[in-house]
């Protein structure tokens, strides 16, 4: 049986903004905490217009991008991503 490509349970709205969230709070970031896994699990919904202005951004590949890869699939990628309404609890 041959797997197929990875893929996240998560839709990547709420990576995107769990990523924001735990930029904010650590101080791997702009933050002071140390680890900061429990929060973020709580406030990830606060950061989840920036991350959609992030998907947002990343609709139009850069050359490198193209070079490797089809615009128009990346484009339909993109968008389901930022469609997707299935947010993990």
């Amino acid at each position: 049986m041959t797997s197929g490509p990875d893929r996240s349970l998560t839709a990547p709205v709420e990576r995107v903004a769990r990523v924001l969230a735990g930029y904010a709070l650590t101080r791997n970031g702009d933050g002071e905490m140390c680890s900061a896994g429990e929060v973020v699990s709580v406030i990830w919904g606060e950061y989840s217009e920036g991350a959609l202005a992030v998907l947002r951004t990343l609709r139009e590949p850069s050359a490198a991008m193209l070079a490797v890869g089809d615009a128009e699939i990346w484009d339909r990628m993109i968008s389901a991503a930022i469609e997707d309404e299935t947010i993990s609890d």
